[in-house]
């Protein structure tokens, strides 16, 4: 998995784990937008870069065992990742891609990951990643998932 520097166009190996104790210090909602520790009884990730300890982006995510779902609670990317200015691109859809993984993993082919996105955020969330509209969530299943997989795990895309 990678991210690009938007200046340079450079592709970057990222990793994606656990968040640790420590990092609640850098955690903050006015670079993450969200109180990130309401989420510790749920998985939560960070991602960084592979050479950095830097968190770029957060998500926490819930497995819904009985639906075979994996559903993203909070997605957030650091507050210089957003907008037009910002300083990597793929950082959301690399922690999409992550949770597609976990559903894969857990469910194989019948494993689908949800969202229920901010209403501004919705047609965002279909256009760019394809996700599918079910009235208050969005998901991804079946072929819209294993593309958002191979796009953001492939090293060549």
């Amino acid at each position: 998995m990678h991210i690009i520097e938007r200046i340079t166009g450079k592709r970057h190996t990222v990793v994606i784990e656990p968040v640790v104790e420590e990092d609640y210090k850098t955690i903050t909602k006015r670079k993450y937008f969200f109180n990130w520790k309401t989420e510790k009884k749920h998985k939560l990730y960070k991602l960084r870069r592979g050479d950095s300890d830097i968190i770029l982006g957060l998500i926490s995510m819930l497995n819904e065992k009985r639906e075979s779902r994996i559903e993203i609670r909070l997605l957030a990317v650091s507050v210089e990742n957003r907008g037009k200015n910002r300083q990597y691109e793929r950082i959301a859809g690399t922690l999409i891609g992550y949770a597609c993984r976990e559903a894969m993993k857990c469910y194989g082919t019948e494993g689908c990951v949800s969202l229920v996105p901010k209403t501004e955020l919705k047609k965002h969330y279909i256009n760019q990643y394809g996700m599918m509209d079910a009235g208050k969530q969005i998901f991804l299943a079946g072929l819209p998932l294993l593309k958002i997989l191979n796009t953001y795990e492939d090293e060549n895309n």
